[in-house]
């Protein structure tokens, strides 16, 4: 696929270059690196990124990890890895843009929404880092001074950026007002075919109908513990007040019972001793 770029391979089409998108790092290894940056795909990283360089926060900062055949990293005002800005660290924004030779990204410690100002140049293709790292852009000419940074962890004599800005501000131009982007709509439901859609639908029918299984038999036992209980109701009125067993022990023993049973016990014979 001759002519073909390593991003267009991979899917991606940049957009038209902006210069309200166009990261200007002037390096102490001869000249400037232009960066295309992409809010498209990481939208509050790159507001960062330009909020932080129109601080001139990168002016002076070193590039303190360059590993050879690997990345460049810097952005750290304390210079070891460690430090950030007074910003609030950001949500990850994973994305499609591969780590291809000259691709930024956002760095981070262990959480994916610990990135806050460090950034990475990829000096290499690694595409292990995809979708692990936010990729922010991608160099668009001046590559060659990112090649020529002092290597080291950190470099005995570390490279700097002299100076960073915004292309549009060196332009002259208003800096653009950031527009958080809309939600995500969620994705539709794929539309099934053939097998698939005849599967699903007797699964759907299949489902209605015990649904109306189960309803027709709750209705069922409602009504007949509706009965149960109104039958239980009548015989609770139709009872004499205080129940039928008060109302038995409450009537006198007649006469005539208590006649045979004084005569039962005159005519019993004495038992044995």
């Amino acid at each position: 696929m001759a002519g073909t770029s390593v991003a267009q391979v991979a899917g991606d089409v940049p957009p038209p270059q902006d210069p309200q998108n166009i990261l200007n790092l002037d390096l102490s290894t001869g000249g400037r690196v232009k960066i295309q940056l992409r809010p498209d795909q990481a939208p509050y990283s790159v507001d960062r990124i330009k909020t932080l360089t129109r601080r001139h926060f990168y002016d002076g900062l070193i590039f303190h990890r360059v590993i050879e055949g690997f990345m460049a990293q810097g952005g750290d005002p304390q210079g070891t890895g460690e430090g950030g800005s007074d910003l609030p660290d950001l949500k990850a924004e994973f994305n499609d843009l591969p780590h291809v030779r000259g691709a930024m990204a956002m760095a981070r410690a262990q959480s994916p929404d610990s990135a806050n100002s460090q950034f990475y140049i990829m000096l290499q293709p690694n595409l292990t880092l995809d979708r692990n790292y936010t990729v922010i852009g991608r160099v668009v000419s001046g590559m060659q001074y990112v090649d020529a940074l002092e290597r080291g962890e950190p470099p005995a004599n570390p490279s700097k950026i002299v100076h960073a800005s915004i292309e549009s501000d060196d332009l002259g131009q208003a800096p653009a007002a950031f527009v958080p982007p809309p939600p995500k709509a969620a994705e539709a439901a794929p539309v099934l075919t053939g097998k698939a859609a005849k599967q699903a639908r007797k699964e759907a029918e299949e489902k209605a109908e015990a649904e109306a299984k189960a309803k027709k038999k709750q209705v069922k036992a409602e009504r007949k513990a509706a009965k149960e209980q109104a039958k239980a109701a009548r015989e609770e009125g139709d009872r004499p007040a205080g129940g039928t067993a008060a109302a038995v022990d409450a009537i006198s023993p007649s006469p005539t019972a208590s006649a045979v049973d004084q005569v039962a016990t005159e005519e019993a014979p004495a038992q044995p001793n």
